[in-house]
């Protein structure tokens, strides 16, 4: 089991999804899947890719199966939050992997035939998947086919439980998938050719640079002349309606009442405190004491006085080094109530350099007792590391043995007693990993640090107030009587606040600050426009109630909806004419600009070094039209986004500065950048449906 240790030691959860997740650099986190097209594919599939469902069935029985990975993987089945999310992020991209990558790979003709596959497991082209797994690596961290050999044959085949072949098909899978996407890479960024010709050409326009002397007209958006009619606003719509395309959401408006303690529960949290200060600074048993009247636990940690500052209080800081004995008085922070007590003063480094020996099995202690006293006596650590010790992985800074520098807050669970310990004195410790052999070898300089103890309080909602809090929110909702007229009325007849939330989606989970609250989006996502709810709580601490406003689904925007912005597009191409109509007849025989400056009534201008590939900045009209410009002659008008420019090139010049190899280069960094939107470009193209949200 020594290659699963090595797995576990190194890699804990992520070895479960890192590989699946990040195969090439363009390929996106799963997270942002969720703006792809979420129209429904039926209410209880997961989601849909190239028009195959992915049923809450099968993408339950995937996730099992990667969460079997990850138990191999870190030995633990403690599942929190994070690491569902992660584990259900890794079943997804299997599927899209299967269902839509290696399809449009294998149609663009590719293929990963099965003499590669030997090769990349077992010949001379190990697969990265392999080569960097920690399981498969010496003590020098260079990949050891011995390793792999050893797991396959004798741990894999002699599992009974099945849990590490379903990891090692996993495994060969991945070795498979991630040279698919390696050749897709290679096609793509491979066939991106600029030629000879372009790239001369864009070296000669970005030598190419002149001086510009320009006045500025701006368009009159007060002429009540210019107008847009509804005809025209349709037809811009017919002509660009896919740029009006929409992802389903809903406009939501909603009260919420945040149970907080009264007054009365926070007084009679004080005198709870008070009655029991006295004996917290008398205790001889501080650990059951506080476990039994503090929501703070005993601790170890050694504070400086800015760690307690910033933790707990300056007040509590001052109090702890100022060298008083006891309690402190109680410090009231919010609803939360502290005293503490000096437990430890000492001079404790921050880090610690550490060395182990680890020994497992029924007689480890007793070998660790033996071994210390062999160290302690000038025996050889490294040697000793190299002969007896079960981890034979931790060699930081190339010497067996090393664990390297710890910290309080980065430090093997069970090795906290080493930031205390003596410096090269060898001892033993015992942890749920075995007995060790200990030696710390180097620390940073000492400073004064304490040990405190913290009796706190936080003063809670008692049942009366609960209650207090409902009856409000059930009075607003009797009032809404369940629509949104309703809820309206009742904003103006209790004087509530009323929040607005747009474009809440499936995945939405926060509302302002409130986290965990998916329950409101499954309640708006169940209901119509105009409907408002009944009590929703949330966390047993909040009580909402909501009314769905409006609601959008995945399609495109009505043209009623998107006929203002599409009015100013329309509006300010008939300014762009009219004022560049303007213009012409003002300046019409004019050949002086400052007098066209004069004439109308505008500003002028100018910027030297003027390109294509310039770092000065001028509007894209006018770089464009200056570029080509003859030398001396006044030019325009030419229309810009917001106001027309004439113009006159007053100098050109002919630089060398940027070559052939720069335009190639600036063209591969386009291609890197355009490779990004493969996978997204794919999921357009297969109408990828991620309903995953709906779920969970």
């Amino acid at each position: 089991m020594a290659v699963l240790q090595k797995i576990r030691v190194k890699f804990g959860l992520a070895i479960s999804i890192i590989i699946a997740l990040a195969l090439l650099s363009f390929i996106i986190d799963p997270n942002t899947l969720q703006t792809a097209v979420q129209s429904m594919s039926s209410k209880y599939d997961v989601g849909e890719i190239a028009g195959k469902s992915v049923s809450y069935t099968d993408f339950q029985e995937n996730v099992d199966k990667f969460t079997t990975i990850q138990q191999v993987a870190t030995g633990s089945s403690v599942q929190n939050e994070q690491s569902q999310t992660q584990v259900r992020n890794a079943a997804w991209q299997d599927f899209l992997d299967r269902y839509m990558f290696i399809k449009n790979a294998k149609n663009a003709g590719i293929r990963v035939g099965e003499d590669e596959i030997v090769d990349l497991t077992t010949g001379n082209n190990i697969s990265p998947v392999l080569a960097g797994n920690p399981g498969f690596v010496d003590e020098t961290g260079a990949y050891n086919p011995d390793l792999l050999r050893d797991f396959v044959q004798n741990q894999v085949e002699g599992d009974t439980s099945g849990q590490l072949k379903t990891y090692w098909h996993y495994l060969q899978n991945a070795v498979m998938v991630q040279k698919y996407y390696d050749k897709f890479g290679a096609l793509f960024t491979n066939s991106s050719v600029l030629p000879k010709f372009f790239a001369e050409r864009i070296a000669a326009e970005n030598n190419n640079t002149v001086k510009v002397d320009y006045v500025m007209i701006p368009f009159d958006y007060a002429d009540s002349t210019v107008k847009v009619t509804n005809a025209e606003i349709k037809s811009y719509y017919k002509a660009h309606k896919k740029n009006y395309k929409q992802n389903a959401g809903r406009d939501i408006e909603y009260v919420v009442y945040e149970v907080v303690p009264s007054e009365a529960d926070i007084q009679k949290t004080s005198d709870d405190m008070e009655a029991v200060v006295e004996d917290f600074a008398t205790t001889g048993n501080m650990k059951a004491f506080l476990l039994k009247n503090s929501e703070r636990s005993a601790s170890d940690y050694w504070y400086t006085k800015n760690e307690l500052a910033s933790n707990l209080s300056s007040d509590i800081a001052d109090f702890v080094f100022s060298g008083a004995q006891g309690a402190s008085p109680v410090y009231k922070n919010g609803n939360t109530f502290r005293s503490v007590r000096t437990m430890g003063t000492a001079n404790v480094p921050d880090s610690v350099y550490v060395k182990h020996i680890l020994f497992q099995g029924a007689n480890a202690k007793h070998q660790a007792d033996s071994l210390c006293g062999v160290i302690a006596k000038g025996g050889n650590f490294s040697n000793l590391a190299a002969l007896y010790s079960v981890d034979q992985a931790s060699a930081a800074d190339g010497e067996l043995g090393n664990l390297g520098w710890f910290t309080q807050n980065y430090i093997i669970p069970g090795f906290e007693p080493v930031i205390t310990a003596e410096l090269n004195k060898p001892f033993v410790l015992n942890t749920q990993y075995g007995s060790h052999v200990v030696v710390v070898s180097k620390r940073t300089k000492p400073v004064a640090k304490k040990q405190v103890a913290v009796l706190e309080k936080t003063a809670l909602a008692s049942k009366e107030t609960f209650n207090d809090f409902y009856a409000q929110a059930n009075r607003f909702a009797t009032i809404t009587g369940g629509t949104y007229e309703g809820y309206k009325k009742a904003v103006d007849s209790t004087g509530v606040y009323s929040h607005h939330q747009n474009d809440v989606t499936e995945a939405t989970s926060s509302y302002g600050s409130i986290n965990q609250a998916k329950e409101i989006t499954r309640w708006v996502y169940d209901n119509k426009a105009g409907k408002a709810s009944n009590i929703i709580t949330v966390n047993n601490n909040y009580f909402f109630v909501v009314a769905v406003k409006a609601i959008r689904e995945d399609g495109y925007k009505s043209v009623a909806e998107v006929a203002p912005s599409i009015n100013e597009i329309l509006r300010n191409e008939k300014l762009q004419e009219v004022t560049k109509k303007n213009v012409a007849e003002k300046i019409a025989g004019m050949n002086d600009l400052g007098e066209i400056a004069t004439t109308l009534n505008a500003g002028r201008s100018e910027r030297e070094d003027v390109s294509f590939g310039g770092r000065t900045y001028i509007e894209p009209a006018l770089l464009g039209a200056a570029s080509v410009a003859p030398e001396g002659q006044i030019c325009g008008p030419v229309a810009g986004q917001a106001c027309v420019y004439v113009f006159q090139v007053s100098d050109r010049n002919e630089g060398s500065f940027s070559t052939e190899e720069d335009a190639q280069n600036e063209n591969l960094q386009k291609t890197q950048y355009n490779a990004q939107m493969i996978v997204p470009t794919m999921m357009e193209y297969d109408n990828v449906k991620d309903n995953r949200a709906r779920f969970y």
